[in-house]
């Protein structure tokens, strides 16, 4: 597997029919801004680039400063994520216990980086900085589940599971 290519997709319709929702729902609040990005996230998975500038003119705000608040909060994403989302922690503890070796095993094994998806979509990797997992180290999250003690092999495993579940190639 090898990642796909980071450049941008355009939206749906839909998918800018639900940007527009949020926005219209979230305009009124003080400090807009955020709660719209996660409330377009949770819809759909990722903000996408055509939001800034809806964002932006919502709030008299510049594309810059949409921009900004987009890309300084890790947990947001420009670009739809793949089927499964596996984050690795990269806190001390898990650092520690060998979650870099995790990191390069997915490269090696599954051709994926940290903040990439593979080249068949089927997941995406994302650093986070502390699952609260700490006695379990090394740990990760696959779609939301905290799994601990994770070795190359219970990685595998792990992923394995989560494709078969959405009917991808181990």
């Amino acid at each position: 597997m090898q990642s796909r290519s980071s450049s941008a997709v355009a939206a749906t319709p839909d998918q800018l029919a639900a940007v527009d929702a949020a926005i219209s729902r979230l305009a009124t609040m003080r400090g807009a801004c955020l709660p719209m990005m996660h409330a377009i996230q949770a819809e759909l998975g990722f903000v996408p680039h055509e939001a800034v500038q809806r964002i932006a003119d919502s709030l008299n705000l510049s594309r810059a400063d949409v921009h900004g608040v987009l890309t300084y909060y890790h947990d947001f994403r420009s670009e739809a994520p793949g089927c499964h989302v596996l984050k690795v922690c990269r806190a001390e503890s898990c650092q520690a216990m060998g979650s870099e070796k995790l990191e390069d095993h997915l490269c090696e094994k599954h051709g994926v980086a940290m903040g990439e998806t593979c080249a068949d979509g089927e997941v995406t990797v994302e650093p986070v900085y502390c699952l609260g997992n700490c006695a379990l180290s090394p740990a990760v999250m696959l779609d939301g589940k905290v799994y601990g003690r994770v070795s190359a092999e219970r990685l595998d495993a792990l992923l394995q599971r989560a494709k078969k579940s959405t009917g991808g190639q181990s």
